[in-house]
């Protein structure tokens, strides 16, 4: 035997000295001997929930009686009451359901804002405290309101790792399919008659079957019923039902539902009397009355005579889908959750059953909607086609088109009915057997009837309820050679007890209104027919002791309809008969029977009608004329040869009858053992669906055998390995052909449920009777003796008689003779052989056995035990029963299970110790089966995959339901030699070591379910250290500790590691972190041994499955620890944590390998490179979408670099997303509910760097858990969760193959038996109700309400993450505090602690966080202001980020914090700029990123500091709060502006304004000002303005000069902004800042990368490539002025060079064709545009932009923002009168201008660049006449010129410039002609000059001037003008001017003509003669009016009147 009794503690053995040798972590150390450890060790714990934690509770085993349902209020006769018998570990006292356990929601428990005042100002803020003090009362407010049970708050293990999980298996139940609800609501006739019955029933065509009994219904009116009184006097009310409901197991679409309706027999065949149906109606009835009287006197009379008998009427048949799929039935989500289903179901060779199965097609009976159906054409009957053969043709042919039915002629009625889906629990239903089923209220009420279901295919159910009906089918029968008068012919059928007609018993049931029960049912008769057909269904309820007496009795009768004188009604023709019992077996099928002329003789029944008997007179020479087929629904009789057989033998030896008779065999005490052997082996021909509905009594009969083996003539006949063998035979073929019925172990649930709820040991002690059965006492009295009849013929006369009572039935039942015993219920107290030992649990839970007398002549051995003898067979088994029992291992395993603890129950060993409880070879029987399996596991397991994981985890629940019974340092050792068998010393030699290790991770996760598995742990015992210390396994340093010059702890550092003590004392939890330990130690040898021979891809998925497989493991415990409520007290939590403190330094170990979470790019391993090498040939890539669906990274990420597999061992091992984040919830867990004491004196014994990496642990822990909001939490669910199920099971089969089978078969379950996403039933075998919430796995799109209940939890686990982290910190700030090397850990520490403020955090934590800083920074000031300006710098923008929070707690504890800081800085030095600095850029950059950000809150938190400010008493005297104003007051300004930036994201020009503002805002801060100009400089680029883009780093270079030259006085650099004057006169602004305002000595000042020559030598690099985009060509040559001298000086010719070469192309591209702005005003005027109202712009457009682009740009962009009619465009240049205005509305008005230069600027502006750059002065005319007209006469038409200048020159670092100067001057309509005249000159000369010459554009203009159709331009001026001399003398000199023009047009006109002549050819020359004839018209109309000279301008003129005659007005 591998594992020996003898083992006894290492802490109390001497003789193992060396126990404490270091054990490598590969190997299983010796466990500590349990038991005597417990009882060497009483608990020292007071009585508590600690005490509960040390010992197993008294009551750990419960035997628990489950009353049966019974669905009836009646029991069924003839079925004790029994109980279902379950055991369990006693789980009532440690279930949990969710609702129990809260569930805060940060509205509620965090914070409430109705009761906070906004930013009250924090108590105890200036107040100086010690430090401890303040750490005290920190650490007390971040205890509160927290969440004990962190796990519960993370989303619950898969399901698909849950291999402890054990569904509870449903407690067996009678089956029923897809339920339908038919009513009958009315039947209506043209003409009412005469009564009319229907019946309604099931047809499936493409079975041609019959699939369910008739229901009879009666819908006539109380006048007709009248007419049948006297033939049924009493009206039982259970047949007045009209409303059935149908059962269908296999729905489909060949299902019809047949109406037949039948009327009172008459004379006349069908057609006759269907005739006046067919044409008579009540409505004529005038016209028919006198016929309608006769025929209602006819039928009166025909009811009173005949009224017993019927007639075949007429039928219809309702096709069922066209009810289900035309009233919008089929659910089409369901209707496809089933085609999944169908494809694994259509593959089974046999046809599994499951509860709503579906056939070939879609059909659902569940779900559609109800229906009323009016059926109208009823066809009429036809006698010679009645039988069901003939209705299925008529059924196939009804779905065809040309229906041959349709054109016959239709009897017309009215049948209204409703067809629904029947509810879960109808009220008033009646059972088959008319039982009244639960709910009944009121039996009074008219009841349902549910309708017996003949299903179409086998249904694999065991019976539960005692049935025991029989159907009889009378067929056809031939008289057609009878002699006489036989045509009307009636069959009455009839059940006889005996030959007497007295014995005919009352058990047919009757139909429609009439007697419950009859003795007599009689067929249809067809009129004059001799050898009719029937369709007659006769129901009866037989009793369940037949004996060979019982018969079924056919009587054929002639009819006769007319009364006849000495004619009787009824005159019989014929008898035969059906003998029910035959060889002990009921005899049901068809037959084909004789008729026999005379009466029968006497003594018939026991023979058949086929026996010639002497002397009678046979029909057609005894030929079979008469067909007729039985059927039984029966629970009593099997109707399996093979079983009736077995089920006889078991009885006769109970009965100990011999010599019996079976058919031809006698059997004797001599042949009984080998025909009983024979029978058992010949079982496993039964019919399998026969097996399963008498699968629990087949099964208690084989285990009786077993345990008490027959004593045959003395001897005790050992039946055990036969019976053992019957089993394994039975157990793997209901296995092998029920593949569908499963859950996800591969148990089959009817065998499942058979041990949970049936099986039971008889009792056994010596004394006791044979058959004791162990139940619950039944109501009926123990003591009833039950007498047994032994001879076979004898015949028990008081059997004929009708029962009275329940008891005289069941008595006579049990003691008829040689028929099976079946129909009982396993743990019926009745079952055969005699008395019943009933076992009661007292409520005072006593034991009391009843005994009962025993017959003397029942001589039984003792019994042996169950479980013993199960485990010597199975240990002595070969071959197949071998092979058979291991396929099936978990129901042997169970089956020893249950027995072992009934056994212990009911012998009332459970006080006794656990070694005595079980006999030593037993023991040892087990332990050499244990080793035996755990040798086929580690021999099978790359052969058979399927089968070793169903062994391994059955293996696995056997050892931990022994941990409940038996010695638990056994179990232990069992446990040690399984991992010896299967362990990682194997895997040299294994095919696929990461399977086995899989293997036993599923093995150590169902041994740590167990329910008491922390106290298998040993929690509280103290780890004994070793005398002489031994070096650690998994301490990696040896150097000694950074923070203690103590020895270390040696105690402390064994717990924090898998010491051999550890993993001694806490056995479980020692191997499952080996295990953890092992997996994630990359380079361990199990991974070398994988890599050695699988392709890197194959390699990375086992691992990751590894991976997934063990943290899960881990992760399901803790959840377990953390959902039971044994465990809430904190004591006791933190003695659990002490079994996983060695996951700390294992989790920080593994560091690198975790999933980077804080890394955003699809880089996935941390801290390490995961690329293979590129020389490597073999490696495999695999797609990176692939690899995100493995590491269960939700959203695939956007950069699409390959996910590429790593080649050392190091990374091959990097955890996934998923697993990563697992592990550290759980590390999290064991640092929440560690012992802070322990942790502390831990966390002193760690060197710097391991401190380091656990704060980067923390610093992880802080990023994964992070909130990620509601919107993530959606698009992950949708994402990820379908997908990644499919992908697993995809990725498993394609890879490894091995791994997967179990998640195989838990797919192919899901396959048929839907679960629940906790299963509604699959806990862990103890924790029945602990249910987690998880995120649904199988549904994707969540309703608002979940996603609302996620993101809620998804808070709090941030919340609670995030407090644990800030926990650890305060204990390392704690321990480090004495130590010299502190300050690289502080700065750790606060960097943590930053990161934590980073991240979403909700305001519970925040407040917490802040303290935690506030103390971290009063304790430690220099680490801030003396050091790290970058730490500084970082808290001062998480600060200012939580004082824009919305939560106004957030934003008090900020302020507060904020205000320190800077009261802090100042102490330090007398001044904050350090921290006022740093502040004001964090503002910058974090109002520039963050996108939700709220200034309203921000200023409020200003207001808050200032508050402080003025109420700090011991500051109030110093410059401090000046300061602090001061500070505040820029940041508000500040502020406003980065504000509205937010606003007009989409605004380019206002969204440059505010960039503008804000860099002006930063005019005394240079780093920022750069920072924002850089900004506009990369707003530019992206819109493409490059010349603005360039002119910003100009700008940007000129602020860089100014203090360059502030600093160093160098002469080759610029001196300031003045140097930058040439390329723009702009650039001066720049210089506002001088040293005065600001010193760039001062800390942190000018400190950026630009303030430097090479960064002066970027920007301006930069800035000549943005002008040469921009096309400025000019402007390059002005920036590279300035850079060459630092060139030059710097020697550097390379770059002087190329700045040569660039200017060489500028200069050459400067002739090139150019394009710059167009440049237009916009006015806005109203209020909507807040600022901008009443403000004028000149904006810079792209070239050639015309006005209708920027105008419809503009309009669109403001409708956008105000709405479509809400903006206006004024259309007219004319000045805007605001008051006209409507104030809702926006107005822009747009104008085109042009540049305007005065005369002496344009000597110096020749060139086109010169004309389009450093312009200011704009200009655009307006045309007006006085009366309001834009446009007039040429004498009313005046103009406005309008001069606008902007604040800065074009181009600028904007597009768009205020304009701050407007100037406008009006034009006289003279000065109009006078600017027309001179504007045509003008291009009169430009076009005659022009070279090369045009003659094209010289003759269009020539036409514009003299052609005739225009000749009244120039010549209507000159009419008007100047045809009189004005009055008004200020005109003289404008009339004088507008003659000049006139001559000079003219002579520019004959240049013109003179130049076109030369160009013109030969085919234009009588063009040019008609232009000069045009020409000399217009010189004559002209002469007279240019020669009127006015005398009076030459006299000398007054000298007032020289001034200006044109008005001006002036605006500023």
């Amino acid at each position: 035997k591998q594992v020996s009794r003898e083992y006894g503690s290492p802490q109390l053995s001497k003789k193992r000295a060396g126990a404490h040798q270091p054990v490598p972590l590969t190997e299983v150390v010796e466990p500590v001997d349990y038991e005597e450890y417990v009882s060497s060790h009483p608990p020292g714990a007071e009585p508590g929930p600690l005490r509960q934690l040390l010992e197993f509770p008294s009551d750990d085993l419960e035997l628990l009686l489950q009353e049966r349902e019974c669905a009836t209020i009646e029991p069924p006769k003839a079925c004790p009451n029994a109980e279902f018998c379950l055991w369990q570990d006693d789980s009532k006292r440690h279930s949990v359901s969710l609702d129990d356990t809260p569930r805060g929601s940060w509205a509620s428990s965090i914070f409430d804002l109705k009761n906070s005042t906004p930013d009250a100002l924090l108590p105890s803020v200036l107040e100086r405290t010690a430090a401890e003090d303040m750490d005290r009362r920190n650490a007390e407010n971040r205890q509160q309101c927290r969440h004990t049970d962190l796990l519960g708050l993370y989303p619950a293990p898969d399901e698909d790792e849950a291999v402890e999980r054990c569904a509870i298996p449903e407690v067996p139940n009678e089956h029923s399919g897809q339920r339908i609800m038919v009513k009958c609501l009315s039947l209506k006739f043209e003409i009412e008659i005469e009564p009319i019955f229907g019946s309604l029933a099931l047809y499936d065509v493409r079975e041609k079957k019959k699939i369910s009994e008739d229901f009879h219904f009666d819908l006539n009116s109380d006048q007709m019923k009248s007419l049948l009184r006297p033939h049924s006097p009493h009206v039982a009310i259970s047949t007045l039902a009209r409303s059935a409901i149908f059962s269908i197991t296999y729905p489909s679409p060949d299902i019809f539902l047949v109406i037949k309706l039948e009327k009172i027999l008459q004379q006349g065949d069908i057609g006759e009397c269907c005739e006046p149906y067919m044409v008579m109606k009540e409505s004529d009835s005038t016209k028919h009355k006198e016929k309608l009287e006769k025929l209602r006197a006819q039928a009166e009379q025909m009811c009173t005579r005949l009224g017993r008998f019927r007639m075949p009427f007429a039928w219809t048949a309702i096709h069922l889908l066209n009810i289900v799929s035309s009233v919008g039935g089929l659910d089409r989500s369901d209707s496809d959750s089933d085609t999944e289903r169908k494809g694994t179901w259509n593959e089974r060779k046999k046809k599994g059953f499951e509860r709503m199965s579906v056939g070939e097609d879609m059909c659902n009976f569940t779900n559609f909607r109800p229906a009323t159906l009016t059926v109208t054409n009823f066809f009429k009957q036809e006698g010679d086609r009645l039988s069901d053969e003939d209705l299925y043709k008529f059924l196939a042919d009804m779905r065809r088109p040309s229906s041959v039915l349709r054109r016959l002629r239709p009897v017309t009625a009215q049948l209204k009915i409703d067809i629904s889906p029947a509810p879960e629990a109808p009220h008033y239903c009646l059972s088959p057997e008319l039982l009244h089923v639960k709910p009944y209220p009121d039996p009074r009420v008219r009841p349902t009837k549910e309708v017996l279901e003949f299903p179409a295919r086998y249904v694999y159910t065991p019976h539960t309820t005692y049935r025991n009906l029989l159907y009889v089918y009378p067929q056809s029968v031939n008289f057609n050679s009878r002699q006489g008068s036989v045509r009307n012919i009636a069959v009455k059928v009839q059940f006889m007890a005996g030959e007497d007609p007295s014995q005919a018993m009352p058990v047919i049931f009757g139909k429609s209104s009439c007697a419950e029960f009859y003795k007599e049912a009689y067929t249809q008769v067809i009129y004059h027919n001799k050898s009719p057909e029937f369709y007659e269904e006769v129901k009866m309820k037989i009793p369940a002791n037949l004996t060979d007496n019982h018969h079924l009795l056919f009587t054929f009768y002639h009819i006769s309809c007319q009364p006849k004188q000495n004619t009787p009604l009824e005159t019989p023709v014929g008898y035969t008969w059906i003998p029910l019992m035959q060889h002990g077996r009921l005899r049901t099928g068809s037959f084909s029977l004789p008729v026999s002329v005379e009466k029968p003789p006497p003594s018939y029944s026991v023979l058949t009608p086929d026996v010639q008997l002497p002397g009678m007179k046979w029909v057609d020479n005894h030929k079979g004329v008469f067909n007729v087929e039985v059927k039984a629904a029966s629970s009593v009789h099997t109707q399996d040869p093979h079983l009736d057989k077995f089920f006889t033998l078991v009885y006769v030896l109970e009965e100990y009858s011999f010599p019996y008779r079976l058919k031809d065999v006698i059997i004797t005490e001599a042949n009984v053992e080998a025909e009983l052997k024979a029978s058992m082996a010949a079982l496993k021909g039964a019919l399998l669906d026969t097996c399963v509905r008498f699968l629990h009594q087949l099964m208690s009969k084989l285990i009786l055998l077993i345990v008490h083996p027959p004593v045959i003539a003395g001897q005790i006949v050992n039946l055990g390995r036969a019976a053992f063998e019957a089993m394994a035979l039975l157990v793997n073929q209901i296995h092998k052909n029920l593949e569908g019925n499963q859950d996800h172990h591969g148990r089959n649930n009817l065998l499942s449920s058979y041990i949970h709820y049936c099986f039971h040991l008889p009792t056994t002690e010596p004394v006791s009777p044979p058959y004791a059965t162990l139940s619950r006492a039944t109501a009926r009295p123990s003591s009833l003796l039950l007498s047994r009849s032994k001879s076979i013929s004898n015949s028990n006369p008081d059997l004929a008689s009708t029962p009275a009572t329940p008891d005289e039935e069941v008595q006579r039942i049990i003691g008829s003779k040689g028929i099976d015993r079946s129909h009982s219920w396993v743990n019926s107290a009745y079952a055969p052989g005699g008395s019943r030992a009933v076992l009661r649990r007292n409520p005072n839970s006593s034991c009391e056995l009843k005994q009962v007398p025993v017959k003397p002549y029942t001589l039984m051995s003792l019994p042996t035990l169950l479980h013993e003898e199960l485990a010597l067979q199975w240990v002595v088994s070969s071959s197949t029963v071998r092979e058979a029992s291991l396929q099936q291992a978990w129901f042997f395993f169970q089956l020893m299970v249950k027995s072992m603890s009934h056994h212990l129950f009911l012998s009332s060993r459970l006080d006794m110790p656990r070694r005595q409880r079980f006999p030593d070879r037993f023991v040892d029987d087990i332990a050499a089966l244990v080793c035996a399996i755990s040798a086929d596991i580690a021999s099978r397991y790359h052969k058979d995959v399927e089968l070793v994981e169903r062994l391994n985890s059955s293996l696995a629940f056997f050892l931990n339901d022994l941990l409940s019974l038996m010695d638990r340092g056994f179990v232990f050792n069992l446990v040690r030699s399984y991992y010896k068998q299967v362990h990682i010393n194997k895997l040299h030699t294994a095919q696929n070591p990461s399977s086995l290790t899989a293997l036993r991770m599923d093995f150590i996760r169902i041994v740590c379910s167990h329910e008491h598995y922390v106290t298998l742990n040993l929690p509280c015992a103290t780890l004994s250290p070793p005398a002489s210390p031994s070096p650690s396994t998994s301490s990696t340093t040896s150097q000694s500790s950074a923070f203690s010059s103590h020895v270390q702890d040696q105690g402390v550092v064994s717990m924090f590691e898998l010491s051999v003590p550890f993993r001694q004392q806490h056995f479980l939890s020692g191997l499952l972190l080996a295990e953890l330990s092992l997996i994630l130690e990359p380079d361990g040898e199990g991974f070398q041994h994988l890599k050695s021979y699988l392709t890197p891809l194959s390699v990375f998925l086992s691992v990751f499955f590894l991976h997934k497989k063990t943290i899960s493991a881990l992760h399901s415990l803790l959840c377990s620890h953390d959902a039971d409520p044994r465990y809430t007290d904190p004591q006791v939590r933190s003695n659990i944590a002490q079994l996983y403190l060695p996951l700390i330094p294992i989790v920080m170990e593994t560091l690198a390998q975790l999933h980077d979470f804080t890394d955003t790019s699809p880089q996935r391993v941390r801290h390490a490179s995961a690329l293979v090498d590129d020389n490597d040939p073999d490696n495999s890539t695999i797609s990176q979408s692939v690899a995100m669906a493995i590491a269960g990274s939700p959203l695939p990420h956007s950069k699409a670099n390959p996910f590429t597999l790593p080649s050392a061992g190091r990374q091959c091992s990097t955890l996934s997303a998923e697993c990563s984040r697992t592990l550290l919830v759980c590390f999290l867990w064991v640092l929440k509910n560690a012992d802070a004491g322990l942790l502390e004196r831990w966390v002193s014994d760690l060197s710097v760097p391991q401190i380091n990496r656990l704060l980067d642990l923390l610093h992880l822990c802080l990023s994964c858990f992070e909130y990620k909001g509601k919107k993530a939490l959606q698009r992950i669910n949708s994402l990820t969760f379908k997908k990644s199920q499919d992908m697993k099971a995809r990725l498993e089969e394609a890879i490894l193959g091995t791994i997967g089978a179990r998640q195989e078969m838990v797919r192919r379950c899901r396959g048929t038996t839907e679960r629940s996403p906790y299963g509604g039933q699959e806990n862990v075998r103890w924790r029945k109700n602990v249910t987690h919430w998880r995120q649904n796995a199988d549904r994707v799109d969540k309703t608002k309400a979940e996603v609302e209940q996620e993101s809620v939890v998804d808070g709090n686990l941030a919340t609670e993450a995030a407090l644990i982290a800030l926990d650890t910190l305060e204990i390392i700030v704690k321990t480090v505090v004495m130590s010299e090397l502190k300050e690289s850990v502080l700065v750790g520490v606060l960097r943590v602690l930053l990161h934590s403020m980073a991240g979403n955090q909700s305001a519970l934590f925040l407040q917490h966080c802040f303290s935690t800083q506030r103390a971290l920074v009063y304790k430690f000031p220099e680490m801030l202001f003396e050091e790290d300006t970058e730490l500084c710098a970082d808290l001062c923008l998480r600060l200012l980020r939580h004082c824009s929070s919305s939560v106004s707690s957030v934003r008090s504890h900020a302020s507060a914090s904020l205000y320190l800081l800077m009261r802090q800085n100042f102490e330090i030095g007398n001044n904050f700029a350090r921290v006022k600095m740093q502040v004001t850029m964090s503002l910058s950059s974090l109002v520039g990123t963050s996108t939700k950000f709220n200034e309203e809150h921000l200023r409020r938190s200003l207001k808050t500091i200032l508050t402080y400010a003025e109420d700090d008493l011991e500051l109030r005297d110093s410059p401090f709060p000046e300061q602090v104003q001061d500070l505040v007051f820029n940041l508000h300004m500040i502020l406003t502006d980065t504000v509205k930036m937010k606003e007009h994201q989409q605004d380019p020009e206002m969204l440059i304004d505010l960039m503008y503002r804000i860099a002006k805002g930063y005019q005394n801060s240079p780093d920022l000002r750069l920072t924002w100009l850089q900004n506009m400089a990369g707003k530019h680029s992206e819109r493409g303005n490059h010349a603005e883009a360039a002119h910003c780093l100009v700008h940007s270079a000129a602020l860089v000069a100014e203090y360059l030259n502030m600093l160093e006085d160098c002469r080759y650099l610029p001196i300031g902004c003045v140097s930058f004057q040439s390329i723009s006169s702009n650039v001066l602004e720049e210089s506002a800042v001088s040293d005065d305002i600001l010193s760039p000595e001062e800390e942190g000042i000018c400190s950026g990368k630009y303030f430097s020559e090479s960064g002066l030598v970027g920007l301006l690099e930069h800035a000549a490539a943005s002008f040469n985009m921009a096309a400025m060509y000019e402007a390059i040559n002005e920036v590279y002025k300035i850079l060459c001298p630092i060139h030059e000086a710097n020697r550097d010719f390379k770059k002087l060079a190329s700045v040569h070469g660039k200017l060489q192309d500028a200069f050459n591209k400067v002739y090139n064709q150019r394009m710059f702005g167009t440049y237009f005003r916009v006015g806005f005027y109203g209020c909507r545009f807040g600022d901008l109202d009443e403000q004028e712009f000149v904006y810079k457009e792209p070239s050639i932009t015309k006005l209708a682009e920027i105008s419809h740009r503009l309009e669109e962009f403001y409708s956008e923002r105000f709405g479509d009619d809400m903006v206006v465009i004024i259309k007219d240049s004319n000045p805007v009168d605001k008051n006209k205005l409507d104030p809702n509305k926006a107005y822009l008005q747009i104008t085109y201008v042009e540049p305007f230069f005065d005369t002496y600027e344009l000597k110096e502006r020749i060139t086109y660049f010169d004309k389009n750059y450093n312009l200011r002065t704009f200009m655009y005319c307006t045309p007006f006449t006085l009366d309001g007209r834009a446009h007039g006469d040429l004498h009313e038409q005046y103009k406005r010129k309008t001069f606008l200048t902007t604040s800065h020159a074009f181009p600028y670092i904007k597009t768009r410039i205020n304009v701050i100067h407007k100037e406008e001057i009006i034009l006289m309509p003279m000065e109009v002609a006078i600017e027309d005249m001179q504007k045509k000159t003008q291009e009169l000369a430009f076009a005659t000059h022009q070279d090369p010459a045009d003659p094209k554009m010289l003759q269009m203009v020539l036409q514009g001037c003299v052609g005739t159709t225009v000749n009244q331009g120039p010549l209507e001026v000159a009419q008007v003008f100047l045809s009189e001399i004005p009055e008004d003398p200020k005109l003289f000199r404008h009339h004088n001017k507008l003659r000049l023009c006139f001559k000079d047009f003219s002579k520019r006109c004959e240049d013109a003509l003179r130049k076109n002549k030369s160009l013109i050819g030969p085919d234009q020359k009588e063009y040019h003669r008609e232009l000069e004839r045009n020409y000399t018209k217009l010189r004559e109309a002209l002469f007279p009016l240019i020669n009127r000279k006015i005398p009076q301008l030459y006299r000398p003129l007054p000298l007032n009147s020289l001034s200006r005659s044109s008005f001006r007005r002036v605006e500023c």
